[in-house]
């Protein structure tokens, strides 16, 4: 059914001086999703890469400086324009084709032997008032020869890009000219550039990499938006994902026919309530991590400097940034919940985070968290490291990190060697148990055996 005979049939009425359509009743035809036009890639790398000089004078916001070709990965950015439907948030379609000009960025293998199948396709983070590359995670990624785009499909975040750099990004926009400043539009603009790489018309944004499975993952801000597109649009929408990673934030509540995994920091469990695991719905606590942790905040710092001048600066009531690496059990999920979909394994459960009788959240001797999924840095513990914090702007999502004085290091490892094996056993149970990859938990030991931990 084309877009305009769905216009001619459906039922509206007029509010706010926009056109909203009712949700359709059960059984109706899904609304088709487009396949939007693609250019580029776009010219223009960061300034003195001596690889691949400047072309005209810009570059993509948040141009990765990690050494993609040494991975055997590249980078590339992409125009992507189309007709989008808007709705609000309770699955009103309120705008109907509406021009919209957006930007997404690829990390991919260069060579397909490389590419593992599966394409992380994230809805750029906006919080801190621009896209923020929340879920790359190189290391992992690479490592595991993932796919990785990010996709801008919000208000905050063009506005910011065109802001930049006017040469680069000045003709993007997801407002319909200002129309939808409200986000109506992100809904199928994220669908739209996630049909482009499934079904490329035209330029390829993936270039010669063949779709296996195509997973939506965001985090915080962005989860909640992908909540209302799974509860509120995706019933009468087209299905382009075919699974959803919704991390650090809200989960959906609805029962869909595409399985949901839901990690969660210790930050982000603020009560025992929690919906129950099913066929379709997994939920990891992971103790001791933060909602935005040290892993993510040192690789963007470089980043930021170069782009925005300088990174942003926190002055927290607690030492910030929990070390505790989430990151390496959101990458188990991720093949988890493709093999969910693919073969039907269903992922292991793990135990919730667990709380005292008095509503707060239960502390071991150390001041840890008890319960979750528990990595080595919480069961073979050298610091203190919590999800909890306080403080100016964002300091509560950051949590804490404070280092064991030598006292109590060597009173809990009398001898290196002690250390080390504590830190392989627990990993190998984690790696069993499905929580951990094999190849973070080598990394977990040569970090261990290279500390002076139990050396005194």
């Amino acid at each position: 059914m084309s877009r305009l005979t769905r216009t001619l049939s459906a039922v509206v009425v007029v509010a706010a001086g926009l056109v909203a359509v009712p949700v359709p009743a059960a059984g109706a035809d899904p609304v088709p999703v487009d396949v939007p036009a693609v250019q580029g890639p776009v010219p223009g790398t960061v300034p003195g890469d001596p690889k691949a000089p400047e072309v005209d004078g810009t570059y993509p916001w948040m141009a990765t400086d990690v050494d993609l070709a040494k991975a055997g990965y590249v980078e590339q950015e992409f125009y992507v324009s189309g007709k989008a439907d808007g709705y609000s948030t309770a699955g009103a379609r309120v705008g109907e084709d509406v021009p919209y000009r957006t930007r997404i960025i690829v990390r991919r293998p260069a060579n397909p032997a490389r590419f593992n199948g599966t394409v992380l396709a994230e809805w750029q983070n906006v919080t801190a008032g621009y896209d923020l590359d929340a879920l790359w995670s190189p290391e992992q990624i690479m490592r595991e020869g993932y796919a990785w785009v990010g996709i801008s499909a919000q208000r905050v975040g063009v506005n910011h890009l065109r802001t930049w750099s006017p040469a680069r990004y000045g003709e993007l926009d997801v407002t319909g000219g200002g129309q939808f400043n409200a986000d109506e539009l992100s809904y199928d603009i994220y669908a739209q550039a996630a049909k482009a790489l499934r079904s490329p018309s035209g330029v390829r944004p993936l270039g010669p990499l063949k779709v296996r499975t195509l997973l939506a993952i965001g985090a915080s801000q962005s989860a909640g938006r992908m909540t209302v597109y799974y509860d509120q649009v995706l019933p009468q929408t087209e299905a382009v994902f075919d699974g959803f990673a919704n991390l650090v934030g809200t989960a959906p509540s609805r029962k869909g026919s595409e399985p949901v995994f839901h990690v969660l920091s210790e930050t982000d469990v603020r009560t025992p309530a929690r919906r129950a695991d099913d066929d379709r719905y997994r939920r990891w606590d992971v103790a001791g991590t933060a909602h935005s942790g040290w892993n993510g905040q040192q690789y963007r710092k470089s980043i930021l400097d170069r782009d925005l001048g300088a990174a942003p600066t926190y002055d927290c009531d607690q030492p910030p940034f929990s070390r505790v690496p989430l990151h390496h059990v959101i990458t188990a999920a991720y093949g988890h919940l493709t093999r969910w979909i693919h073969r039907g394994v269903q992922p292991p459960t793990a135990p919730p985070l667990e709380f005292n009788a008095d509503g707060t959240k239960a502390r071991d001797e150390h001041g840890l968290a008890r319960g979750g999924i528990r990595l080595s840095q919480v069961e073979v513990p050298t610091a203190l490291n919590t999800g909890d914090n306080s403080g100016e702007t964002f300091c509560r999502l950051f949590g804490t990190h404070v280092p064991f004085d030598e006292v109590k290091l060597d009173a809990l490892y009398p001898s290196h060697g002690r250390y080390v094996k504590a830190v392989a056993e627990s990993d190998a149970r984690n790696v069993r148990s499905g929580y951990l990859l094999p190849g973070d938990a080598r990394q977990n030991l040569l970090d261990a055996a290279r500390s002076d931990i139990g050396k005194n």
